[in-house]
């Protein structure tokens, strides 16, 4: 097994275009004259052969790798202390001074580009989902929408800053809400009703600047998309998003076969957990105990046993796996403990020119935690498997597939879970509650789908419209047995938790198409580990080189959001179910 002594760290490529004198710093980028003559230079220069049309698409790929690992560090750090001012300053600083320029730069370059004479001869792989992609941008870019989309960033920010600094009092202990709520996971029925009540009644106390902030949102997007020529946001989004290989039709499709497919098995699980926890009613605060009244599965005490642990499950798939996990220890890519001013939630963001990514989360010691360190890592050894392609559009694969690569680790990484659990009974335990998960992932994501779109085909609607436009959707795919009597004020305002929904729009349904992927990934390596492993990292590794459709036929998986595929994959999942209760 590898040591930090023994791996080799990798180092940023030569800046062959910017020059290596220009930037040594992230702060070094103080004003946008520091950039506009490369921009400028790659506008103004001649190409006379395909070649050096091949040499200008690096240059300008070296150029907006930089930028974006900027903006990327500036949000990592903010995001880390959302309380430092000075942090969200920097992040807002590009947000407000380099962005606007640097897109409609970009969208000449996008010109240039595609008006290229040599256009026809880049016959490599790649080049046509690229130059598709460009296309698309040039459709949809307008200059007036600059300085809203410059806006629309900002107000995006304060939902992490709002959420981040919400901390509940409980037993005189100030607690940030995902420590909070672990309590959720307490066999004392009257410990896990306080934690959600204190929570939730936290969550309400902000519930009408949330609502403000999404109302400010919601209209500049809708702006946005009208100045495009769009009817609302959410064909804009499809536009925006590169969304070629399936359109709104599927996605309603996909909630159909969910609320077909999926719902029934949530009903059962509910009813299950009733009869097992000999409650009646079933309550909020109860779905996340322990149907036998164990005590929460607790995997790992701190941030560096959880990645010490997680380090040593990715070994037994394949070392190379681990040791992308140890080089980002060794540069300082992860931020894993939860503390107070951390912004929520957990991503895992590319750093476009060294390649190697940096983990951020919110761990206290509870199994979702665990998940979620995979899942991230599945992103990290993502970026790992493409930071060798030459263009930075070619290492970008939408989220579609970015997600198959996150939520197939959760699954591949499953059979080594006893890293974290020696104790067979507790290994079971995890297991099971992991696969459970699933089968509440899937409607949870047609519901914050399906949501957003209403959302924006109802650009005008009130706040009123969209409480009860909520509740019926959030019916439609939540379990039937849950009561929520005395609660109703808090279950209108359930999405307001969701930071998709204020910071990344649209971006969603994603989950729900790479979670079907992601079985289908986990049943091949079932099969035929060997072969299943390989498969996974041949799609990975592809980037975004060719369409959805055929990486996700490089992982042997198809793309297919059909009920009867669903009902195949969750009889899969079932019936791994129904052995862990053997």
């Amino acid at each position: 097994m590898n040591s930090n002594e023994t791996l080799v760290i990798p180092n940023r490529p030569i800046r062959r275009f910017i020059g290596e004198e220009r930037f040594t710093d992230t702060a070094d980028l103080r004003s946008w004259d520091d950039v506009k003559p490369l921009y400028e230079e790659l506008l103004n220069r001649p190409i006379t052969s395909v070649d050096e049309f091949k040499q200008w698409l690096t240059d300008r790929s070296e150029l907006e790798s930089y930028l974006s690992e900027n903006f990327a560090w500036r949000y990592i750090r903010m995001t880390c202390d959302t309380a430092n001012e000075d942090l969200v300053n920097r992040l807002n600083f590009f947000i407000a001074e380099i962005q606007p320029p640097m897109t409609a730069l970009g969208n000449e370059l996008d010109i240039k580009t595609i008006d290229s004479p040599y256009l026809s001869q880049l016959t490599e792989e790649g080049y046509s989902v690229m130059i598709r992609g460009m296309k698309k941008a040039i459709d949809i870019f307008r200059e007036e929408n600059i300085p809203l989309q410059t806006e629309m960033q900002t107000e995006e920010r304060k939902y992490g800053a709002l959420v981040g600094a919400m901390t509940v009092t409980i037993d005189g202990q100030e607690l940030t809400l995902p420590a909070a709520s672990d309590l959720l996971q307490a066999t004392d029925r009257a410990v896990r009703e306080n934690a959600w009540r204190s929570i939730w009644e936290r969550r309400y106390q902000d519930h009408d600047a949330l609502d403000q902030l999404f109302d400010r949102l919601r209209a500049l997007r809708h702006q946005i998309a009208v100045n495009a020529g769009f009817a609302n946001f959410r064909d804009y989004s499809f536009a925006a998003l590169g969304r070629f290989d399936y359109t709104p039709e599927d996605c309603f499709n996909f909630h159909n076969s969910v609320a077909d497919a999926v719902v029934p098995l949530l009903n059962k699980l509910a009813q299950e957990r009733k009869q097992h926890l000999a409650v009646d009613p079933l309550r909020p605060w109860d779905t996340k105990v322990d149907v036998a009244g164990r005590p929460p599965l607790k995997p790992f005490e701190t941030g560096t046993e959880l990645l010490e642990k997680t380090i040593a499950c990715f070994d037994r798939l394949d070392q190379s796996l681990g040791d992308d996990l140890r080089i980002m220890r060794a540069m300082g890519h992860l931020d894993l403990e939860s503390r107070k001013g951390k912004a929520p939630g957990g991503y895992n963001y590319p750093l476009e020119e060294i390649g190697v990514p940096f983990i951020f989360m919110n761990a206290t010691s509870s199994l979702r935690d665990l998940v979620t360190m995979v899942h991230e890592g599945g992103h990290a050894v993502h970026s790992f498997l493409t930071r060798e392609l030459p263009l930075k559009a070619f290492r970008n694969p939408p989220m579609e597939v970015a997600e198959l690569a996150s939520m197939s680790m959760e699954l591949l990484s499953m059979d080594h879970w006893d890293v974290f659990f020696d104790n067979p009974e507790e290994l079971r335990r995890a297991k099971l509650q992991h696969l459970e998960s699933i089968i509440e992932t899937l409607p949870w994501v047609a519901t914050i789908d399906k949501f957003q779109h209403w959302i924006y085909e109802n650009p005008t609607h009130t706040d009123a419209d969209r409480r009860e436009n909520w509740l019926s959707i959030y019916d439609q795919f939540a379990d039937n047995v849950t009561d929520w009597a005395g609660l109703e004020k808090f279950k209108a305002y359930i999405w307001q938790r969701q930071l998709h929904l204020y910071e990344v729009p649209f971006y969603y349904i994603e989950y729900g198409i790479a979670q079907l992927g992601a079985i289908g990934v986990w049943r091949n390596y079932r099969r035929n580990p060997v072969a299943g492993l390989e498969g996974y990292k041949k799609a990975l590794s592809l980037g975004y080189k060719t369409p959805i459709r055929e990486i996700y036929a490089a992982a042997n998986v198809p793309f297919d959001f059909s009920r009867e595929h669903i009902q195949e994959l969750m009889e899969f999942v079932g019936q791994e179910i129904e052995a862990l209760k053997k």
